[in-house]
């Protein structure tokens, strides 16, 4: 296995491509086939991994709110995004 994606209705849960297969366009066909089962997606990414918010950014996704983590398990900040076809 090189990736793969988790996703339900409105929801992007888990995205993964091992670190030395980044780039070659597998986390982008993951992507595209959540996002042609579902009108719209969301899903939530740390701020600091800019590198996974560039590619959502890139590939359509903008930022609806960020926070200050006190909410989720890691207590890191995070930031959730929205996709609408």
């Amino acid at each position: 296995m090189i990736g793969m994606i988790a996703f339900r209705k409105d929801w992007i849960d888990q995205l993964y491509v091992l670190p030395e297969v980044q780039g070659q366009g597998i986390g982008s066909s993951l992507l595209q086939r959540a996002q042609t089962s579902f009108e719209r997606l969301k899903l939530w990414t740390f701020q600091r991994n800019a590198p996974a918010r560039r590619f959502y950014e890139a590939r359509g996704f903008t930022l609806v709110r960020e926070t200050d983590g006190s909410d989720n398990e890691e207590k890191e900040p995070d930031a959730l995004y929205l996709w609408t076809r």
